[in-house]
């Protein structure tokens, strides 16, 4: 490897290129655009919904619940072919609980989407009976000062049974 060692003259060496500054017209953009932002940011925390998000809440680490109030955990519960009744989990279908959870609404309208979580089993378990049932269920865990008291309440929110 070559090095070379240059040593700049007065005639060789650069200035620092001039320093520009903005223009009224883009003083203003700037700070029409930073008064939108701040607007819209304003709006979406005052109405907004997380679904808004940028520019509304993203309430899911915001907010806490109190410590005497039920937790949710929402559960997929399957039967299969030979009349198995067991708990459907992620590893099975592939769809996290979470995903699930979002699409709650959707499903409580259109439970034939369930479905989808059915082909998906079949995919990931081709040795396996079909799945003729899925239930979505609902279990409310008491809790007291933030620990579990082992009392709950559940409730099947969504079904839907293969033809």
């Amino acid at each position: 490897m070559h090095a070379e060692t240059v040593t700049p003259t007065d005639s060789a060496a650069r200035a620092d290129p001039p320093v520009l500054r903005l223009g009224r017209t883009g003083r203003w953009v700037r700070i029409a655009v930073t008064v939108l932002g701040a607007a819209l940011l304003l709006a979406g925390t005052l109405v907004g919904q997380d679904d808004d998000f940028p520019f509304g809440p993203f309430r899911m680490y915001a907010t806490a619940d109190r410590l005497d109030e039920p937790v949710t955990d929402t559960r997929l519960s399957a039967v299969d072919a030979s009349g198995r009744r067991f708990a459907l989990t992620d590893d099975a279908t592939g769809f996290r609980r979470a995903e699930v959870e979002g699409q709650l609404p959707r499903f409580e309208k259109h439970p034939e989407l369930l479905s989808g979580l059915a082909t998906a089993y079949a995919r990931r378990q081709p040795g396996r009976p079909r799945l003729v049932r899925i239930d979505v269920v609902v279990r409310l865990i008491e809790l007291r000062d933030g620990r579990p008291t082992g009392k709950y309440t559940q409730r099947t929110v969504v079904s839907w049974s293969a033809r």
